[in-house]
C-alpha cells in the first residue's frame, strides 16, 4: 500500500512573490530473500565511514537519487531479523507520483541485492572450513550494486592507485560540488553526480579538487560520451564478461582493475574478484595465512576452488577490514 502525505512547506520568503516547496512522502515495504542484513549490505556500498552520499546512521540507510531530474531521498530501515527480513521504505521529495514506487522497487532491489538467493553459496561454504569461517560472521550480506555503471566507473577511475580512504574523500568533493541537492530540504546531502552534471566541466576544475590530469580527462570524457549518446553503458548488461571487459578497457583511463570493478559493482557480476585491488588482495593473503604476496595470477589461481563466488569473497573480505576497524556493530546477536 502507498501512503502519500505532505511533509512540510518552508517559510515564505520576504519578497513580492511567494515561493513554496511542498515535500511529500511515499511509504511502502519490501521483503528481501532471507537471510538479509541491511547494515552489512549498506557498509559494502558505503565502504568508508566518511562517505557522504551512501549514509548509514546505525539504523537506516539513506541516499538521494534523481528521478526524471527530480531529487528524492530514499530511507531504508529493517524491521525484521535476518531470517524474516522486512524493509520499510520512505521516499521524500517534491511532486512525487504513485509510479515512483515501481521505479524505486526495481532500483532498491538492484542496489541492495534483495532478491538474490545465496542459499547455494551458503551450502557450498558450509563444506569448506575456510569459507565457512568467513561467511558465518557476515551471513545476511547481499552483493549490492551501484545504481548505474557510470557511477561504478567514476568510483573506479577516482580510486585507481589510491587508498580507498583517499578515493572516497575525493569523491566526496565531487558529490558536494556537483551532486544535485534535495530542494526545499534542510539536509545537506546530495545525489551522486550524473553524466550531465560532469560533462561541462573543464579539466582544471577537477584538478583543483586533487585529480590528476589523466583522471580528470577520463571522467570528463566518460561523462561527455554518455551525454552525447556515443556510449551506452547499460548495453553492457547483455554482454558476456569478456565482451564487457574489452569494451570498457577501450575507454580512456579504464584498465583491467577498473573494468573488473565496474562488472562487479555496476553490473552485479558477483563471480568477479578484481584481482588488481591491492587492499583486498592483501586481506586475501592474510586470510589464507600466505607468506608470499599475491599477484593477479596468484589471486585467480587461488580462487578457482571457490568459483563462481569470487565477488562474494571480495565483499566478505571488505567487511572483514571494516570489522577490524570497529565500524560494524551487530544489530542481530
Amino acid at each position: 500500500m502507498i501512503f502519500i502525505r505532505p511533509r512540510s512547506s518552508p517559510p515564505i520568503f520576504p519578497s513580492c512573490r511567494t515561493v513554496e516547496f511542498f515535500m511529500t512522502q511515499i511509504s511502502f515495504q519490501l521483503k528481501p530473500v532471507p537471510p538479509f542484513r541491511l547494515d552489512l549490505t549498506a557498509w559494502v556500498l558505503r565502504r568508508r565511514a566518511d562517505n557522504l552520499w551512501d549514509r548509514w546512521d546505525g539504523q537506516a540507510y539513506r541516499r538521494i537519487l534523481v528521478l526524471q531530474d527530480q531529487p528524492i531521498e530514499v530511507t531504508v530501515s529493517q524491521t525484521g531479523p535476518p531470517a524474516r527480513p522486512k524493509l520499510d521504505i520512505t521516499v521524500t521529495g517534491s511532486r512525487l507520483a504513485s509510479e515512483t514506487e515501481s521505479f524505486l522497487t526495481a532500483t532498491i532491489n538492484r542496489m541492495l541485492g534483495l532478491q538474490i538467493d545465496l542459499g547455494k553459496f551458503y551450502r557450498f561454504a558450509r563444506k569448506d572450513p575456510l569459507l565457512k569461517g568467513l561467511t558465518q560472521k557476515f551471513q545476511g550480506v547481499k552483493p549490492p550494486r551501484f545504481p548505474t555503471v557510470f557511477e561504478a566507473l567514476v568510483n573506479g577511475i577516482t580510486c585507481q592507485k589510491f587508498t580507498l580512504t583517499a578515493g572516497i574523500r575525493m569523491l566526496n568533493r565531487v558529490v558536494t560540488t556537483w551532486g544535485v541537492p534535495l530542494s526545499g530540504s534542510a539536509i545537506s546531502a546530495r545525489a551522486f553526480p550524473r553524466p550531465v552534471d560532469l560533462a561541462g566541466l573543464k579539466m582544471e576544475t577537477l584538478r583543483k579538487l586533487g585529480f590528476s590530469r589523466q583522471k580528470a580527462g577520463a571522467l570528463i570524457d566518460l561523462a561527455r560520451m554518455v551525454t552525447d549518446d556515443r556510449l551506452n553503458l547499460e548495453s553492457l548488461e547483455s554482454m558476456d564478461d569478456e565482451g564487457a571487459l574489452e569494451k570498457l578497457q577501450q575507454l580512456r583511463g579504464v584498465g583491467r582493475w577498473t573494468a573488473e570493478y565496474a562488472l562487479l559493482r555496476g553490473l552485479g557480476r558477483w563471480h568477479i574478484f578484481p584481482g588488481d585491488d591491492v587492499g583486498v588482495r592483501n586481506r586475501l593473503q592474510r586470510w589464507l595465512n600466505l607468506r608470499k604476496a599475491l599477484d593477479y595470477e596468484g589471486v585467480r589461481r587461488i580462487l578457482r576452488r571457490w568459483q563462481p563466488y569470487g565477488g562474494l569473497i571480495y565483499f566478505h573480505l571488505l567487511l572483514t577490514g571494516l570489522d577490524e576497524g570497529g565500524y560494524l556493530h551487530p544489530l542481530y546477536p
